[in-house]
């Protein structure tokens, strides 16, 4: 998947249950201005280390490791080893700070974005005046990473079945559930309790004043946009140039978040129907949006009933196909790829859906996973409580599910399912996010956005007290160095002398 983009920030399926769905959101407020105090005798020795920054191996970056507290709350308990990588600012110009990045997920790995793109990608001008900075979160990639499954087993784990017919296939979906916690809790049961966002929040601060920074400038995409709210309210007199883009809301429950980014993908489908049905050959019909929603749902049971090959040792099942459409659709410039997948699956090839299901998952050509969905889910489980608590639960919401998604709703209920097992008890609960006192903060929101719909982005500007809402009138996740020259000239404004667009900005 192309990573110049922020990527997955929702997984919503199997396990996965949205890199939003089933959480997303870390504990209530807790800011009564913690910003203005100073920093505790206990955490003294981490805000005064020293980083030992080294050549990465990858030309123009150093990298470095970064100490924290493994419990905040206990800071003697033992340590958390984070990976941080660094691009210094190229000049010319004064430089203004160090930017921090985060692409999302939880569980994407911030440093892999920085290298991939942030460092070369973001605008030269911006690249020159700020040291380009990530942290790959506790628990993420190369930072003590989550484990859970080992390969084969993960790809069994992705071929369940996410729309159970039967009492049967219920309880084989919840098994999986079940092995999948299980295998996080005995690969990596220490670290489980101790991978929120609040504390992924806390070491974000640590490295601030490691890098010398008296305040914090971010640019967080989906899920990075609930990590930074979250840093803006723990720290509000630390907030630099904060950009929050394809914005989640931290008042809503799980069950909510996961309905929404329910609608959030019939949305985006449909948006790909309508231009689908425009062009000659499209997979789904040449009439209308409904009889090409019509021929996705008869393709998804057909494959349910019986998987088709793909040149792999793996067939191409219903949750697989289903993973691949959605993957297509954080997107627009993938919808060819995936009118060329459907026409593969509709002529009984499924290696077209399978290539965009396994970029979504990070599945390597070797057979091998990042730890990019044990990571989403430790993190959403941990930040609010689940959706549901048992199968019952899932059952009595599906109407409201599939009203929300006619295509993606059953598929969507029952992956909100997968906290229900989870280990360890969530520390988080929905509430609002105000950071009294923060200097201005820019939250973004695309209008037909699948992952993080647009009203969010109006709820999180709504709730900060110094939030402005920047608006993207288009299709995809995420708007910042997507095309728009609006968007883009907007943010840059504001990363570069720190006026912020007015509140209401639209752009397309």
């Amino acid at each position: 998947m192309d990573t110049r983009r922020p990527l997955r920030i929702l997984a919503t399926v199997l396990g996965t249950a949205g890199l939003l769905v089933s959480g997303c959101s870390s504990g209530g407020s807790t800011s009564t201005s913690p910003s203005a105090a100073p920093v505790p005798a206990a955490l003294k020795p981490y805000y005064a280390q020293r980083l030992d920054w080294r050549d990465c191996g990858v030309e123009g970056f150093q990298c470095a490791t970064m100490k924290a507290p493994r419990d905040y709350g206990k800071p003697d308990g033992g340590d958390m080893k984070l990976a941080v990588s660094r691009a210094k600012a190229t000049g010319p110009g004064e430089r203004i700070g160090s930017l921090l990045v985060n692409p999302g997920g939880p569980g994407a790995s911030a440093i892999g974005y920085l290298q991939s793109y942030a460092a070369v990608g973001y605008p030269a001008q911006v690249r020159a005046r700020y040291d380009m900075v990530a942290i790959d979160p506790r628990g993420v990639a190369r930072s003590e990473p989550v484990e859970c499954l080992t390969s084969p087993q993960m790809d069994a784990y992705t071929q369940v079945d996410q729309t159970p017919d039967d009492a049967g296939e219920v309880a084989r979906l919840s098994g999986a559930y079940k092995e999948f916690a299980s295998g996080c809790e005995q690969h990596s049961g220490e670290i489980l309790p101790h991978v929120s966002t609040v504390e992924t929040a806390r070491d974000m601060d640590m490295l601030r004043a490691l890098l010398g920074d008296e305040k914090l400038h971010y640019v967080g995409a989906s899920y990075g946009t609930y990590l930074g709210a979250t840093y803006a309210d723990l720290f509000p007199a630390r907030v630099g140039r904060l950009v929050l883009d394809g914005a989640m809301d931290p008042s809503l429950p799980a069950v909510e978040v996961n309905r929404d980014q329910t609608a959030g993908f019939e949305t985006a489908f449909q948006s790909f129907a309508a231009d689908c049905v425009k062009k000659a050959g499209c997979p789904l019909g040449t009439t209308s949006t409904t009889d090409a929603a019509a021929r996705l749902k008869q393709l998804f049971a057909h494959l349910d009933a019986r998987p088709i090959p793909t040149g792999d040792s793996r067939k191409l099942t219903e949750s697989l196909a289903t993973t691949g459409v959605i993957a297509a659709m954080y997107d627009e410039s993938s919808w060819p790829q995936l009118r060329v997948a459907l026409a593969g699956a509709e002529k009984g090839d499924g290696s077209g859906l399978l290539s965009l299901a396994d970029s979504y998952y990070e599945r390597e050509p070797n057979g091998t996973y990042a730890n990019l969905m044990y990571a989403n889910a430790a993190v959403n489980c941990l930040d609010l409580p689940p959706a549901f608590a048992d199968a019952d639960a899932a059952a009595q919401a599906l109407p409201a599910f599939e009203k929300a998604s006619p295509v993606f709703g059953r598929t969507f209920t029952w992956a909100a399912l997968n906290c229900a097992h989870w280990p360890v008890r969530p520390t988080g609960t929905p509430h609002r996010i105000e950071a009294k006192g923060a200097d201005p903060i820019v939250v973004v929101g695309t209008t037909r956005d699948p992952a993080t719909p647009y009203k969010w982005a109006e709820s999180l500007a709504g709730q900060l007290s110094s939030g402005t809402l920047l608006t993207y009138r288009g299709d995809g996740h995420t708007a910042y160095g997507r095309g728009s020259d609006c968007i883009d000239t907007a943010i840059n404004t504001y990363l570069l002398d720190g006026t912020p667009p007015s509140d209401g900005k639209q752009c397309s």
